[in-house]
């Protein structure tokens, strides 16, 4: 069953907010790095070796990866964040199966995409950025109880005021989801 937008927004209790771009724990934009900038397929910039490198180099750990996935995502170049994500050493961890979802969602694996955010929540419960995505994927399908019940969660588990819950009641609000 649906609400009506109307109706939902009041039941939230929106108000105009101001939404800062995030993707894993941050709060910010992840800024262009030498990985966006310069490598290509996926490829990750090395400090050490002052060029791109593979995404599985033994020198790079999985917060450097992650970093890079972020990134990659943020600019729109899903393929390389999937290139990256294969390599990460525990395909089980909620932030790569956030990432992994994120990822399939935008190039339209809508269904595969929420299979990976459910797996994520089931890892990690208190995964606020999931469950905001999830929500946004319930926004583009038209699913706006959905994605309320995501934005419930979100509070319920201290998320009020951090940019999943205010991305999310945005989405909610406007039918206009994010892209990172």
């Amino acid at each position: 069953m649906q609400l009506k937008p109307l109706i939902l927004i009041a039941a939230i209790g929106l108000g105009p907010q101001s939404v800062l771009a995030a993707g894993g724990n941050e709060s910010m934009v992840p800024a262009p790095t030498p990985t966006t900038k310069e490598c290509k397929n996926g490829k990750i910039w090395s400090e050490k070796k002052n060029r791109c490198v593979k995404p599985e180099n033994a020198s790079l750990d999985d917060d450097l990866r992650y970093d890079a996935v972020r990134e990659y995502a943020y600019a729109g170049q899903f393929d390389s964040a999937q290139a990256i994500l294969a390599t990460m050493t525990d395909q089980s961890d909620d932030r790569v199966l956030t990432y992994w979802g994120f990822t399939h969602r935008k190039m339209g694996n809508v269904d595969l995409g929420i299979q990976f955010y459910q797996r994520a929540i089931a890892e990690n419960p208190d995964n606020l950025l999931v469950r905001s995505y999830m929500g946004q994927a319930h926004v583009e399908a038209g699913e706006t109880y959905l994605a309320w019940v995501q934005l419930q969660e979100i509070r319920t588990r201290g998320g009020g005021g951090d940019w999943p819950e205010a991305s999310l009641a945005s989405a909610i609000k406007t039918g206009t989801t994010y892209n990172y």
